[in-house]
């Protein structure tokens, strides 16, 4: 069963895990801004769905739309804002390293005031 976790940007479910990798589908909700954030155990690879993203890897903004995907490594600071008032962003992520932990995030900003 998959379970639909919440957060104060929108949602994600888990697809898929093994030791090898974790793969998520995360919904944005408009205006919505996941904290600008790095992983010591994985690396990422983001996939756009649906929407149209801005990502920002180490200070350097991204923009993508549909079908269009982007590589985060490991340590990298990131984030990704959804920066439509009425459309959602969805995007699938795949991460592949060592340890697939909610708790390997490292939070250097966070627009509602989260530490961990």
């Amino acid at each position: 069963m998959k379970i639909l976790v919440k957060r104060p940007w929108g949602n994600y479910i888990v697809l898929s895990k093994s030791k090898d990798f974790l793969l998520k589908k995360i919904t944005i909700k408009p205006l919505g801004i996941l904290s600008y954030q790095s992983h010591e155990f994985r690396s990422e690879h983001w996939v756009i769905i649906e929407g149209k993203a801005t990502v920002i890897i180490n200070n350097k903004n991204y923009y993508l739309e549909k079908n269009e995907n982007i590589f985060i490594p490991k340590r990298a600071k990131h984030r990704v804002i959804n920066e439509s008032k009425k459309n959602k962003l969805v995007l699938i992520e795949v991460q592949t390293g060592s340890k697939f932990l909610e708790s390997d995030i490292k939070r250097y900003s966070d627009i509602y005031g989260r530490t961990k």
